[in-house]
């Protein structure tokens, strides 16, 4: 079974020592890896024998430091590194003060005193050696580990500019100059100087920017709760305080615990004003839970017991007792801070190809220093002015920005969906959003609020009474439209039934029940009625089966009841126009239809008309009948209609239009989602499903609204579109520089500026996301 591995990586400066880290892990036995520079970590998956030893140590021998992270516990998720870990800042303002002086008496010709070449010697020394030291370690560490990366470039130009520049000096003093050197004696401490400068900003602004990036991701795993007030029994207490009072008389007591050590089943408390410590679902109390941080959206939810709350939700009002359903790295928080930070580990095609590139590029760009630096030594003799355009190579072709292109924008995008509700999987989720043109909507819960209830029934009251003992077990929204109304409207007798007075059937009676009234009503038929219910079977997207009262009972769609031998015979012009019909049968025989029915959701329209905007075609796909799907289909404007369909029938459309030459995107929400979802080349998920149609969905929409669907597509684009914009800027970059180098039209210093103003840019055109409505 193959185990994953999330890694800290120090030591690493651009592309090439991303790339370099990836191919080393990759070579090992059963090794795959990412390697994420902007985070620096790799995410490893290990299908062999190997230790986590054996994987640091292959990191180490590629000249770089690596740690295994810990798994996360009590929620901490994963990590983000602090950036500025080779104390740049310090370097940088220390090579400036020396750099400025340098550069100005270097280039203003009347500030040429005697001997003003051996004040700029002095002053670009510690600047060459300590203020660079961050590129000589880097180039030092990767020639150890038999390579070359960016900083190979940089360190070499820089140090040759150097030695060449002392050398001179050395030379002068040797023609008998001693302390006033002649003007032919050409030093280029001013180019060395500037290029460490330059760098250095460039460095500290990348790592500015990076920050940035993750801010939406550490602002994230920022959220959750630092320690819970648990209630244990016999816990020890101070004898004066209320859990002394409480433990004296035989009660449970507060006992105040870390984050870490809340484990599922621990019952805590939640006062107003207090972040709810996990996932979990309420005992006792009623309040409203700001879910601001999860949803985006301002309006609190109220809850009451039987309901979930979500950990680092906000308690607004009452105080609350919450069983803990999941903790630790189980959380919703967790999944969500491990989906986004997975989200910036993983690479399009386009960024891999550029890897590839990047991990040849260097060592050509030394080839073609050295063939400059040879053709102007031939053709024109003049070998100084060969080694100045060599120098200028090095320099200009240092392609941080290839590194930089995809990396930050994913950081930025995937945090910037956080912030919106919206987790991607991956850059291949992105690369799938370009080219889908067909969107595969389901009807129930995700275009319509899945909020049913019951519009009429042609069924006894004492049919009734079997049926909404059979549906208290379901928690189907139909199971409970039809629980809702045997509560509501037909009441408990006393003997602990389903009273046999008349059935529902006026739809203008019926109105949607708030969430925690339909789940107290299911509650309430089933305790009353569920030692007369047994053998129960959920017939996956058709119906239930169970034995009631000793009776055989089936109910759930026409055609379900037709595949089991059982004549269902009813005119159709009987049922309410858009109703969803639920057939019940009681020991093989057919005993009458109800009616349920649910409202698209109100941003339902809107999203649609903008996916239609995008140029994408809509097919709504539902299990329920085609009367109900095309009303709902007619008022939101969706042309192409898929009913009746089964949950195994949904994989089969989904590969219907691919067959045709589609791209498809699935959206669901359901168990019965799960396998369409995973089978189409994109998959979306509704929050407001199941585990199930998550784990199988390319992308989650935390908020459940349909307006995100169109969303998710517009920040998926856009980003790719970004990507290859900084991309394209790189490449453009140094294949148009290298020539114009070679050919001694350029000054190094002027160099290293425009070589650290193209990291820079990149990244800045990444932040542009951050904008992103």
């Amino acid at each position: 079974m193959p185990r994953e591995l999330e890694l800290d990586i120090t030591g690493m400066t651009c592309a090439s020592c991303s790339a370099r880290i990836e191919k080393k892990l990759t070579r090992l036995d059963g090794v795959t890896a990412e390697v994420n520079l902007p985070l620096e970590t790799a995410h490893v998956v290990i299908d062999s024998e190997l230790s986590d030893d054996d994987i640091t140590a292959a990191v180490e021998k590629a000249g770089y430091g690596a740690t295994v992270r810990s798994p996360g516990a009590g929620g901490a998720g994963p990590e983000i590194v602090d950036y500025d870990p080779r104390h740049l800042r310090p370097r940088f303002i220390g090579s400036l003060i020396l750099a400025v002086p340098i550069v100005a008496i270097s280039m203003v010709m009347s500030w040429h005193f005697a001997g003003w070449q051996w004040i700029v010697a002095i002053l670009a020394l510690p600047v060459v050696t300590w203020g660079a030291w961050p590129f000589h370690s880097a180039a030092y560490k990767a020639a150890r580990g038999g390579s070359t990366t960016m900083d190979t470039l940089v360190s070499v130009g820089i140090t040759v500019a150097s030695l060449y520049s002392y050398f001179t000096l050395g030379r002068a003093v040797a023609d008998g100059h001693g302390w006033a050197i002649p003007a032919e004696y050409h030093v280029w401490f001013e180019a060395a100087a500037a290029i460490t400068v330059f760098l250095l900003i460039g460095k500290l602004t990348e790592d500015r920017a990076k920050s940035r990036a993750t801010a939406a991701l550490k602002a994230l795993l920022d959220l959750g709760a630092k320690s819970a007030t648990v209630l244990r029994e016999g816990a020890a207490a101070d004898s004066g305080s209320a859990s002394g009072e409480a433990a004296a008389n035989g009660g449970p007591v507060e006992v105040q615990v870390p984050i870490d050590e809340l484990t599922v089943d621990d019952v805590f408390l939640v006062r107003p004003g207090e972040k709810i410590a996990t996932d979990g679902e309420v005992l006792t109390g009623h309040s409203a839970i700001d879910e601001a941080m999860l949803t985006g959206e301002s309006v609190p939810v109220e809850v009451g017991p039987g309901d979930s709350v979500t950990g680092a939700t906000i308690n607004t009002s009452g105080v609350l007792e919450v069983r803990a359903t999941r903790v630790g790295a189980d959380t919703t928080l967790a999944a969500m801070a491990d989906l986004v930070s997975r989200a910036q580990n993983g690479k399009p095609a386009v960024q891999r190809l550029a890897d590839r590139i990047s991990a040849v590029f260097v060592p050509i760009v030394f080839g073609i220093a050295i063939l400059t630096l040879l053709i102007w030594g031939f053709v024109t003799g003049d070998g100084a002015a060969g080694l100045h355009a060599a120098l200028t190579v090095l320099i200009i072709a240092c392609p941080c920005a290839l590194g930089l292109a995809t990396p930050t924008a994913l950081a930025v995008s995937s945090g910037r969906g956080s912030q919106l509700g919206i987790l991607v999987s991956g850059p291949e989720a992105l690369e799938s959003t370009r080219s889908i043109d067909t969107v595969v909507l389901d009807k129930t819960g995700t275009l319509t609020t899945g909020v049913m209830s019951l519009t009429g029934t042609e069924l006894s009251s004492a049919d009734f009474d079997v049926l909404a003992r059979l549906e208290s077990r379901s928690e189907h929204p139909i199971a409970r439209a039809i629980v809702d109304a045997a509560t509501e409207f037909v009441g408990m007798g006393s003997a602990g039934a389903v009273s046999t007075g008349a059935a529902p059937t006026e739809p203008s009676s019926m109105e949607s029940a708030e969430e925690s009234a339909r789940t107290a009503s299911a509650r309430s038929v089933e305790t009353a009625t569920g030692s007369s219910v047994t053998d129960f079977e959920n017939i996956a997207g058709g119906g239930l089966r169970a034995t009631v009262d000793g009776a055989e009972v089936l109910a759930g769609r026409p055609d379900l009841l037709r595949e089991r031998g059982i004549a269902v015979d009813y005119p159709t012009d009987s049922i309410p126009r858009g109703a969803t019909i639920v057939a019940l049968a009681i020991d093989g025989q057919f005993r009458g239809l109800s009616f349920v029915s649910d409202e698209a959701k109100p941003t339902a329209k809107a999203a649609i008309d903008e996916l239609h905007s995008l140029g994408l075609s809509i097919v709504l796909l539902t299990g329920d009948n085609a009367q109900a799907a095309e009303v709902v289909a007619e008022a939101l404007g969706i042309t192409e209609v898929r009913a009746d369909v089964r949950p195994e029938g949904k994989v089969s459309v989904v590969s219907e239009l691919q067959g045709q030459g589609r791209a498809v995107a699935m959206v669901g929400d359901g168990v019965n989602d799960a396998a369409a979802l995973a089978g189409a080349d994109l998959g979306i998920a509704m929050g407001s499903g199941t585990d199930a149609a998550m784990a199988a969905s390319d992308v989650t929409m935390v908020k459940s609204d349909p307006q995100q669907i169109p969303q998710a597509i517009r920040l998926s684009r856009r980003t790719l579109g970004l990507i290859k914009g900084n991309l394209f800027w790189a490449f453009a970059y140094n294949t148009a520089a290298i020539p114009i180098a070679a050919l001694g039209l350029l000054d190094p210093m002027i160099a290293g500026a425009a070589m650290a103003f193209s990291s820079v840019f990149v990244i800045l055109n990444s932040l542009r996301l951050l904008r992103f409505k």
